[in-house]
């Protein structure tokens, strides 16, 4: 990590108490859990919900920490946490301590020569993130976002962990509320942006999908002036932006239509095994491509992919080859096979969009089709209505077996029973309600071929609060 104490004293912009370090003392990581601290880092003491970070000084000194980044004094963590004022390797007292995470980034951000890719959208950032990092490594040694790091906690503690092996970045932005966009962005500088659509997310805060537009856009606030951007060219809000800081947008998708420089077509779908293509590219050449994730979603995600790569010098065999290699991650629509059924993973997280998209994908079964259908948070002031959406969608399209599951799945449920009951063969349809996963859990284990047949295709979906993790590795 090209990092020293001195650089830290830059970013944050405040003076180091040196006990036992100097300040050409080169640094080895930087991160707010003390069990992942090594030899040499700086750990940064942050107060969370359940845990106070400073009551780990001690041990993270004893681990080898160079630097201890503190929101408390010596005297007050003693006074605390009982650990001996005196006993404190070098530190840094700060106000904010995140927010001395966040200025470390950028600046550590600011001294790397490698092209960064940030990537932001309503739905779909994970399993895009994981198709561009995918077929980049193809070419490029890249540093790409792992798990859910994508906040203002995850974002900075992500470009920490690039180094000089790395010749590439690909990384992943979450937001929830106006201004946060712009606060990631500061820090990520992509020389590539990313927008995989404009969904109905996060609405208590952003209201409507203008705003979303409003609040994802913020990524272009602080991108190279000479960077590129690509938009999904099939999503009606994001078709509007034409250039960024007077520079041409490019623009991928799934149809053709004049202003898409990529695209997919002929596409052949080979059912929950993924789906054939060919790939007009931004060279005029096109490629035959296989996806092996199910859905035409994932068709885009490899066009969204071959965009990226084309503007970072890929040759087309190396899109080929990348493309091929793209497999799900756990929570997003992975594909397993267990003893008795074949499930649909995807309980990370869940808004109407990407709820259809799964629903979408479990009418490619060629068995008894289950969905089970949580939750969805953060949908403002529609909420109710939207879970209704969900339930006619899943109902009308005959799934034979919907459990809806949690406080706002009650109006899925009743959507999906007045749905059903209008449909030619309502008898086909086995539709229930549990007020929470737990319900859900007792009737599995007590009579579970009576709700979900040996054979089936379950589809598990919810967003992550509803913890449906829990019904995977029952099912498993």
């Amino acid at each position: 990590m090209r990092l020293n104490l001195s650089d830290i004293e830059k970013a944050v912009g405040s003076s180091i108490t040196y006990n036992g370090a100097a300040p050409e003392t080169l640094i080895s990581c930087v991160d707010v859990d003390s069990r992942r601290l090594t030899e040499g880092g700086v750990f940064i003491a942050t107060v969370g919900e359940r845990v106070d970070g400073h009551k780990f000084i001690a041990d993270v000194y004893a681990r080898g920490a160079v630097l201890v980044i503190s929101g408390k004094s010596p005297e007050q963590v003693e006074c605390e946490h009982g650990i001996l004022a005196d006993e404190w390797g070098s530190y840094l007292i700060v106000e904010e301590p995140l927010e001395a995470l966040k200025r470390i980034a950028e600046y550590y951000r600011c001294s790397l020569k490698i092209p960064v890719v940030g990537i932001t959208g309503s739905v779909g950032k994970t399993s895009t993130k994981e198709f561009i990092a995918g077929v980049l490594s193809q070419k490029y040694n890249v540093l790409k976002t792992d798990g859910n790091y994508n906040n203002e906690i995850g974002v900075p503690l992500t470009l920490l962990r690039i180094r000089e092996k790395h010749t590439a970045a690909v990384i992943e932005m979450g937001i929830s509320d106006f201004g946060e966009m712009h606060i990631l962005s500061k820090m990520v500088r992509p020389d590539i942006c990313v927008i995989t659509n404009i969904g109905q997310c996060h609405l208590e805060k952003l209201k409507d999908r203008d705003g979303i537009l409003r609040a994802k856009t913020e990524i272009f606030d602080f991108m190279n002036p000479d960077g590129e951007v690509c938009l999904n060219g099939d999503d009606d809000k994001l078709i509007t932006v034409k250039e960024v800081k007077g520079r041409r947008v490019h623009y991928f998708g799934i149809s053709e239509m004049p202003d898409k420089e990529v695209y997919a077509a002929d596409i052949v779908s080979r059912g929950l095994y993924g789906s054939d293509a060919r790939l007009h590219l931004m060279s005029g050449n096109e490629i035959s491509i296989n996806v092996s994730l199910p859905g035409k979603h994932m068709v885009s995600n490899a066009a969204a992919a071959a965009c990226v790569a084309e503007l970072l010098g890929l040759s087309d065999v190396q899109l080929q080859r990348g493309i091929s290699s793209i497999s799900a991650v756990s929570g997003r629509n992975h594909l397993i096979a267990s003893e008795r059924y074949t499930l649909i993973d995807d309980c990370y997280n869940a808004n109407p969009v990407s709820m259809k998209a799964a629903i979408d994908l479990l009418m490619l079964a060629d068995t008894i089709k289950v969905a089970i259908l949580g939750d969805m948070f953060e949908l403002g002031d529609n909420s109710d209505e939207m879970h209704a959406d969900m339930g006619k969608y899943a109902a009308a399209l005959g799934i034979d077996i919907i459990l809806c599951v949690g406080e706002g799945s009650r109006h899925m449920y009743n959507a999906a029973m007045e749905t059903a009951a209008l449909r030619e063969a309502p008898c086909r349809q086995n539709i229930r309600y549990y007020e929470d996963r737990d319900a859900l859990v007792r009737h599995i284990e007590t009579d579970r071929r009576s709700i979900i047949p040996d054979g089936s295709t379950v589809l598990i979906k919810a967003s992550h609060g509803m913890h449906f993790e829990k019904l995977l590795q029952i099912l498993q």
